[in-house]
């Protein structure tokens, strides 16, 4: 009795502890997530072992952006390339429609029956909206995603100059580390620079269509000059005549090309991936390059500056990183902005105040 005069009609009972943010059973199978999350080790033992699983695990942590999964990356990467550079990397590009993924297919396919294990790398153009994989390779090469040779690998561009992933130098690597003898690098093909391609691999395929029109003849020209061979695609039925005649205009033309500096005069053939006809001519043309670079050396050379180039670029990516992720820059880069559309400050102006900040702030 005395216990309930003494209390006030404000007062509030104990009640019960506040509840969790996470529910706990979810708590404890995240934190056997973390736990299980597989190590540089575990994933370069499984590559090795040419466990499927493994280098798609590898890959995608090569291209996650999170500081703890790029240290890690970097790990298996350096584990991964000394069993890495035995492989023959063949860039292939060329206009929407031309039937790229047809062709890789089937040529995929063929080289499959010689003996060769194929990795495709297929660049996807990237949405504008959520960077995504647009197309998704592996829906147009059913035949070839199915075999137990090949390792099919859509990618978004996510807006790479040509087209290429800013991580596909190091997929290599990885598909190389897991006993792949042939990677194919697809690029997008839109127009853009495909410079970038060609400096990552060693032969460098232009497949093109009889009577692309004059709309496209500025970038045939610069794609021309770095093709290593042109394949005029899509020669069958009524369209047999029209790519002959589109083969011989080629030729002419790469006639007035300048000679490649390791000896190469590059070619031009005919073909259908839909009939799978072709496809063994442009074999022995890639194993003729093969032969004539690693005769006189211009291979390895190649491979080498690839590798500076690499190394090179990594430098610039790295510095633009810690440029954009310093927390002082995105509190000005805000500032700088409205005061470039204000008209308060030119864009170079703008441009030289902020990075004097940084090296102020980093003490560079």
């Amino acid at each position: 009795m005395n216990e309930k005069k003494n209390k006030s009609a404000l007062h509030v009972n104990a009640g019960v502890d506040k509840p969790a943010s996470v529910n706990p059973a979810l708590e404890k199978n995240l934190e056997k997530f973390r736990k299980g999350k597989p190590s540089a080790e575990h994933l370069f033992k499984g590559i090795r072992e040419g466990n499927r699983t493994a280098l798609s695990q590898a890959i995608t942590l090569v291209e996650s952006t999170l500081p703890a999964d790029q240290q890690m990356a970097r790990e298996l990467i350096q584990q991964c390339l000394p069993f890495s550079g035995n492989s023959f990397r063949l860039g292939i590009t060329g206009v929407p429609g031309v039937g790229k993924s047809t062709f890789i297919e089937a040529f995929g396919l063929h080289l499959i029956e010689k003996g060769h294990r194929i990795a495709v790398l297929a660049i996807d153009p990237s949405s504008t909206r959520n960077k995504g994989s647009i197309l998704g390779d592996k829906t147009r090469m059913e035949q070839l995603s199915t075999s137990a040779d090949a390792f099919i690998r859509p990618s978004a561009s996510a807006g790479t100059l040509g087209g290429v992933a800013r991580k596909t130098r190091e997929t290599m690597i990885l598909c190389e580390a897991a006993g792949f003898d042939m990677i194919f690098v697809e690029t997008v093909g839109v127009g853009q620079s495909e410079t970038a391609v060609a400096e990552m691999v060693d032969f460098f395929l232009l497949l093109m269509l009889a009577g692309g029109g004059d709309e496209l003849q500025g970038m045939k020209r610069g794609i021309m000059e770095m093709a290593d061979l042109i394949v005029i695609n899509k020669a069958d039925g009524d369209n047999q005549k029209a790519a002959q005649k589109a083969k011989a205009e080629f030729k002419n033309a790469l006639h007035f090309f300048p000679p490649l500096p390791n000896g190469w005069i590059p070619d031009v053939l005919t073909a259908s991936a839909l009939q799978s006809e072709g496809l063994n001519g442009i074999w022995e043309k890639i194993e003729s390059f093969r032969k004539l670079t690693t005769d006189n050396g211009s291979f390895d050379q190649n491979r080498n500056h690839q590798s500076l180039q690499l190394f090179e670029d990594s430098i610039r990516q790295g510095i633009s990183d810690h440029f954009y992720q310093h927390p002082h820059i995105n509190k000005e880069l805000k500032t700088l902005r409205e005061k470039i559309l204000n008209k308060e400050l030119s864009p170079y102006e703008a441009s030289v105040q902020l990075l004097n900040q940084y090296f102020k702030q980093t003490g560079i």
